[in-house]
């Protein structure tokens, strides 16, 4: 059963509700796995994103902070919500297709501004769940699975507009690399964006703080779409959707896109 995935940090589902739609009408894909929904589930706006067939959701809300969602054209029940780190924030959400595939949406802590856990509990939160998300992948190990959602890390110096700068920049530190690199050997992930597209910079994430972000181009890639190895080679058709960070009153990420035949 061939399906098409996004993923996307919103910054705010009921402020970019519009957004969300005229994503779904021009994409339609078939799963849309958004972060930073910013609602409790109550207040989500259901009704459009019904009206536009996505009558389907699993999510965790959170009135004013985190939130995640997955939206569906196909039917899919809750597999789960983990609260690692002990944080008590709605990052995680899981729902299963009824072909068996298992999707994990997560939105990973930011980490704060210092990349120091001594002065910066935000960051040693953002290493505790990632270590705690290692852990989880190695205890129970994921079958036919995929993992979404904004990482808040760009791993590799091409997902950054410019790698020795950043390398003391919250997310592309080398201990929170590493730390994802754990997590993917952990649940033998497969980055499938870079295994569609192997070479080049790629970003999903552009700072509000430049005034204009497409010239500077400034980027970083933060959001990400993983498989399983038993899956991963039927994903294909990677993309991250650029333009629709240019639409009026954007969230600072775009989505990412892959299709799986499975």
């Amino acid at each position: 059963m061939p399906f098409t995935l996004a993923t996307w940090n919103i910054n705010s589902v009921r402020l970019r509700e519009n957004l969300v739609a005229q994503l779904m009408r021009d994409e339609a894909p078939d799963v849309l796995c958004l972060q930073e929904c910013k609602s409790p589930v109550e207040k989500i706006p259901m009704e459009q994103f019904q009206s536009l067939g996505y009558g389907h959701f699993v999510g965790r809300g959170q009135k004013g902070y985190n939130g995640v969602g997955i939206f569906s054209k196909l039917p899919i029940t809750e597999a789960g919500a983990e609260d690692y780190a002990g944080l008590g924030h709605a990052r995680h959400i899981a729902g299963r297709l009824e072909n068996g595939v298992t999707i994990h949406n997560f939105y990973v802590p930011a980490g704060g501004d210092k990349p120091d856990r001594e002065i910066n509990e935000k960051f040693g939160q953002k290493l505790d769940y990632l270590t705690q998300m290692r852990d989880a992948f190695h205890a129970d190990a994921p079958k036919k699975s995929i993992l979404v959602g904004d990482l808040n890390i760009a791993p590799r110096e091409d997902d950054v507009w410019d790698h020795k700068k950043l390398l003391k920049v919250v997310s592309h530190t080398p201990i929170e690399v590493e730390h994802l690199a754990q997590v993917q050997d952990a649940g033998d992930w497969v980055d499938v964006t870079r295994a569609d597209i192997p070479e080049g910079p790629l970003f999903s994430w552009w700072s509000y703080r430049s005034p204009d972000w497409d010239a500077a181009d400034k980027g970083r890639r933060l959001d990400h779409v993983w498989a399983t190895s038993d899956i991963a080679s039927a994903a294909h058709s990677s993309k991250v959707l650029r333009h629709v960070r240019g639409w009026e009153q954007p969230s600072d990420h775009a989505p990412v896109f892959a299709t799986f035949d499975v």
